[in-house]
């Protein structure tokens, strides 16, 4: 997408990735020895590892669990380090700050934040191995206290929220266009808002301790700052919906899980907005709506943009066409799954229904006992549905690439007609070509049940387009002229293949 060969270093890139199974290893290493007898059990600090529980534990499990996570900051600081250089160094003579592509922007970005939350959440690690193991006061009541911990981690842990999601809006912001007919609209505004919850990331940590007692004053900052952030994340969201406002759209499973992205969001986000402000989240911390929200832009964005990802570009990757039917039921059995499951979870929030807990019991006065369990009941049918769906995706995806139609059309999803026609499938066009995989025509009528394309519904305006047909013609020099020059985005310029003669 930038014209690169390979990453700057290559071989740290590979250092990276094969650092990520010995720390998985190390971080289940007490759940691989349940069964030997041996005195290491899992670790029992919960993931966030709260002192004065985490310095006090004494299972070496815990340590082990620690080296691990160590190991994986390693490996996304040297891979975020890769990931800048290659982009800043190694971009291809045509690809300029200008027309970079939205996904790279935000992958920049992200690398930005893993570089400065990793290495001090490495820190903070190590602080409390000495406190375990060397009797060291970094976290303990008479040295720094338990509060410092809860800091240091969520100086890592909240920026942590937007490395993971940020690259899935870069996803979307790719992807969605494609089948709305339409450049991104506000381009610039998407990479400024990017660049923006970069920077405000740092500076909303705190709002996972309003509840520890810190100074008001304090407080009330975070609380400003957790609420600011929601504006360039609106900014995306508004830029979507307007991408997609009188286009050309076509449902395909890429575009139902963008557009699924979208809706989730804003559920997730709005939320989020509540949690911000120290008066609700003083009621809701610690409840289940914490849960249903996060897991909103876990499962409802991150997972849904990783899919739609994955069928955009599988093409690519296969050389074959999955099952549009299957991906379709995977979708909608995802959509349904998510919210029925994560909405339950919002409403066991409100009726005080607490995190963590495997039995409970309530004040009648407060929330009955018998809608909670109900709810929970709600929840598990929509984890099944989210379940069923997976298991949809994972049996499409291995049976198409085992079996599926190849490819041989360059521009499986259409997008040169829109002149949106991406510079990773202007990659592969050569591939195919130099494969000897690339198809010809002479401009005769195809039938369209025979393109292996996803395709989806088309609205009138792209039915009647479709209908017209090349003449197989050669491209003048200006279409020639045109289609080599790049857009901002990654995209064809807006002149390609917008005139082409036709049989009319």
């Amino acid at each position: 997408m930038i014209g690169a060969d390979d990453m700057a270093f290559p071989r740290i890139n590979a250092i990276a990735f094969w650092l990520l199974p010995p720390g998985a290893l190390l971080i289940w290493a007490g759940f691989f020895t349940i069964p030997l007898p041996v005195d290491i059990a899992p670790s029992q600090t919960s993931w966030t590892m709260y002192a004065p529980l985490s310095a006090q534990q004494p299972n070496p499990g815990v340590d082990l669990m620690m080296l691990g996570l160590h190991l994986t900051g390693v490996s996304a600081t040297m891979g975020a380090i890769n990931f800048i250089a290659t982009i800043f160094t190694e971009r291809g003579e045509n690809v300029t700050w200008a027309n970079l592509d939205i996904f790279s922007w935000t992958v920049l970005t992200q690398s930005g934040l893993i570089l400065f939350s990793f290495p001090l959440l490495g820190s903070a690690l190590i602080m409390l191995l000495l406190d375990r193991n060397f009797g060291t006061t970094f976290f303990a009541v008479e040295g720094g206290g338990p509060i410092l911990w809860q800091h240091l981690f969520w100086f890592f842990g909240h920026p942590e929220v937007y490395i993971l999601v940020l690259p899935m809006m870069g996803l979307v912001s790719w992807i969605l266009p494609k089948f709305a007919g339409r450049k991104l609209f506000g381009f610039k505004f998407v990479v400024y808002s990017t660049l923006a919850i970069g920077v405000l990331s740092f500076g909303v940590w705190a709002h996972h301790m309003f509840g520890s007692g810190m100074d008001p004053r304090i407080r009330a900052s975070f609380m400003a700052t957790s609420l600011a952030i929601a504006i360039p994340s609106a900014v995306k969201t508004f830029n979507w919906i307007t991408t997609l406002w009188n286009g050309r759209i076509r449902l395909t499973a890429p575009m139902l899980f963008c557009i699924g992205f979208v809706s989730n969001f804003v559920l997730g986000g709005i939320t989020g907005v509540f949690l911000a402000a120290i008066p609700v989240n003083l009621v809701l911390h610690e409840t289940y709506y914490v849960v249903g929200h996060f897991h909103y832009i876990v499962m409802g964005m991150i997972a849904f943009a990783g899919f739609g990802a994955i069928y955009y570009w599988f093409p690519i990757v296969t050389g074959k066409m999955y099952q549009k039917t299957l991906a379709k039921w995977h979708f909608w059995l995802s959509m349904i799954g998510v919210n029925i499951t994560f909405f339950s979870m919002l409403l066991m929030g409100y009726l005080g229904m607490p995190r963590r807990y495997a039995t409970y019991d309530f004040n009648p006065a407060l929330a009955p006992l018998a809608s909670v369990k109900l709810l929970h009941q709600v929840t598990t049918f929509g984890a099944f549905l989210i379940g069923l769906g997976t298991l949809i995706w994972l049996w499409n995806i291995v049976q198409s690439w085992a079996e599926g139609p190849e490819i041989t059309d360059p521009d499986p999803w259409n997008t040169k007609r829109d002149g949106l026609h991406g510079r990773e499938f202007a990659w592969f066009e050569e591939q195919l070509a130099a494969d000897g995989k690339l198809a010809t025509t002479d401009g005769g009528d195809a039938d369209e049940e025979q393109l292996a394309t996803d395709g989806g519904e088309a609205s009138e305006a792209s039915r009647a387009s479709s209908e017209l047909r090349s003449d197989g013609g050669e491209a003048s020099e200006a279409s020639r002229a045109s289609s080599e020059l790049p857009s901002d985005g990654g995209e064809a310029s807006d002149a390609e293949t917008r005139e082409q003669p036709t049989d009319d």
